[in-house]
């Protein structure tokens, strides 16, 4: 079903993992990664997501290296390392790729912890082709990559744990009103009960299961109806 794959990325190229569904065509959607690399479970999430009919591309944004999940200061260390302008280039590749790929000319984008801040940061990026953004608790760490909210044309569903340190309900109802008050077509869940990071399941000790059922029907629900 997938299967890693090189794409063109402004003058260079970008690397990361392809997965399509067995149709062969559908809407596209790029998997942006959590904070520990490209990992066995964002490939799985690939995997998902080509199951329910879409192209999905996650690009490697750390260049193949990955934190051990449950290695915090590892992973941290890579996040803070990870040249911003060349992860935006890979990711606004991975937009083109699975654009020419896909079956619309209009994107999904999808991230996770680190990858949802940047999920953020592509759609107002690239208002020309991001149509549906979900980001998942995502963080944006860096003072120099806030995004300019006002050129994203894109619908946001976001997904926010009840329990997240790094980015919990308060947080995200700022926010929530800051889109809002911009126009823009957004809808927040908060998951109760729930931790940073409940939809990874390859980490049990903040894995829920019933929230990352919900998550997902709605995720999938979104993207079809934004995508076609």
């Amino acid at each position: 079903m997938g299967e890693m794959i090189d794409f063109p990325s402004n003058g260079t190229t970008g690397h990361g993992y392809l997965a399509t569904p067995s149709s062969g065509a559908g809407p596209g959607v790029v998997v942006i990664q959590e904070w520990w690399g490209l990992v066995p479970h964002v490939i799985d999430v690939c995997d998902r997501f080509a199951a329910e009919g879409f192209v999905a591309l996650a690009p490697d944004l750390y260049a193949g290296k990955q934190a051990a999940l449950g290695e915090p200061d590892e992973a941290g260390k890579l996040m803070m390392a990870m040249e911003l302008g060349k992860a935006a280039k890979d990711m606004s590749g991975a937009v083109d790729e699975v654009a020419g790929r896909g079956s619309s000319a209009r994107v999904g984008v999808v991230g996770f912890c680190m990858g949802g801040g940047l999920a953020l940061v592509l759609a107002c990026q690239r208002p020309d082709a991001v149509a549906a953004c979900v980001p998942f608790y995502g963080i944006i760490p860096w003072p120099d990559a806030q995004p300019d909210y006002s050129a994203m044309s894109a619908a946001v569903l976001a997904h926010i744990a009840e329990k997240d340190g790094w980015f919990g309900p308060e947080a995200a109802a700022e926010l929530e009103t800051k889109l809002r008050d911009l126009g823009k077509d957004v809808e927040f869940h908060v998951y109760p009960g729930a931790d940073h990071a409940f939809f990874n399941d390859a980490r049990p000790e903040v894995y829920d299961a019933e929230a990352a059922r919900l998550a997902w029907e709605r995720t999938i629900g979104f993207l079809r109806a934004r995508l076609g």
